[in-house]
């Protein structure tokens, strides 16, 4: 399991940015001050949510403007794969 997590965490950054709209748990967690907890809420919201840019995600509990900026080179809000809610 280590040496999968680490496979991934070394790909996310040797190939870019972390695209918030898509990204895995262990993909969330490579990010500087986000660890299990923070990855699953993100997660969680994303599941009725799109990130229209990274500074949505200062609407999960926890994670405010300072993680925003520690991390802004490596986050990315890529299209969201979220489908509509019918009203």
């Amino acid at each position: 399991m280590k040496i999968i997590v680490a496979i991934t965490l070394g790909s996310v950054l040797l190939f870019g940015a972390v695209d918030i709209n898509n990204a895995t748990k262990d993909e969330l967690m490579s990010l500087k001050g986000l660890g299990a907890k923070k990855a699953e809420a993100v997660l969680e919201y994303r599941k009725e949510n799109c990130f229209k840019d990274v500074s949505a995600l200062t609407e999960i509990k926890g994670i405010g403007p300072k993680f925003i900026e520690t991390n802004k080179k490596d986050l990315q809000a890529g299209k969201c794969k979220v489908a509509k809610k019918k009203d």
